[in-house]
């Protein structure tokens, strides 16, 4: 098989399945990890797919958005989202006030705060207020604006009611982060929202899975050097880390054994 034919079924699988492995590739087509890598580099190269620690996964289309109309309690937890989210909640402390995303990390972090001191959140998402309202030690303030069929609120009314506010940490997330462009979202409404929220915060800490890191979205947040601490896992690339290291950010990567 010509290299060309063999890259046309790697993309062929990527595309039906969403993803393929390095082990996936050797075992198809006779070749070494080596060259399974530089494989799927080219691939990359050319646009086509992103590349992970183990192999690559689909490139999504710039413009392209979560589903607007989430069901956060029956949506699957990866194993990468959870680790992420657990790893985030050490950094809480008692008496902090704190901003959590509206998106699926604020969600799935619900499973992993402290329930044995008082600190405050402030959210822009209705169904994680929603379910903090079982958190007796914990004050929740939920901003105002028009509600997205999603359950946020990012609107201008949402960004000027944030706008008043300080926090001693905040989390967030995005669509796409590199070290070049920095982090990326689907909306300017969205962008202009989590500015608001980094602008007012003292520790900003991102949560974002290893197959956004790498990738860019459509509408730039920020630069990724203004996040302190970016908390990723095992399937991102080291090159990525290490181009985020170079820029002075804190990068944890979690282990899928922790």
């Amino acid at each position: 098989m010509f290299i060309e034919e063999r890259h046309q079924a790697i993309l062929q699988t990527v595309r039906e399945k969403g993803k393929i492995t390095i082990g996936e590739i050797t075992a198809a087509y006779g070749i070494s990890d080596e060259s399974a890598r530089r494989d799927l580099r080219l691939l990359e190269q050319q646009g086509y797919i992103k590349r992970t620690h183990g192999g690559a996964i689909l490139l999504n289309q710039i413009g392209v958005r979560p589903p607007a109309d989430r069901n956060f309690e029956e949506m699957p937890v990866f194993n990468t989202y959870d680790r992420i989210s657990r790893k985030a909640a050490g950094y809480i402390r008692e008496h902090d006030v704190l901003y959590l995303t509206s998106g699926s990390f604020g969600y799935i972090i619900l499973r992993y705060l402290p329930r044995n001191f008082h600190y405050t959140i402030v959210t822009n998402s209705v169904d994680v207020a929603q379910k903090l309202r079982a958190f007796d030690q914990v004050d929740v303030y939920l901003a105002g604006g028009k509600m997205r069929q999603s359950g946020s609120l990012v609107d201008s009314l949402a960004t000027e009611f944030i706008g008043r506010m300080h926090f001693d940490l905040c989390f967030l997330t995005g669509a796409g982060l590199t070290a070049d462009f920095g982090l990326s979202n689907g909306t300017d409404e969205t962008a202009a929202f989590q500015r608001k929220v980094l602008q007012n915060s003292r520790k900003k800490i991102l949560l974002l899975p290893g197959s956004k890191i790498g990738t860019d979205s459509f509408i730039k947040v920020c630069a990724a050097a203004v996040f302190d601490t970016v908390i990723t896992d095992w399937e991102c690339l080291d090159e990525h880390v290490r181009a985020l290291e170079d820029l002075g950010v804190e990068t944890i990567v979690v282990q899928e054994s922790e």
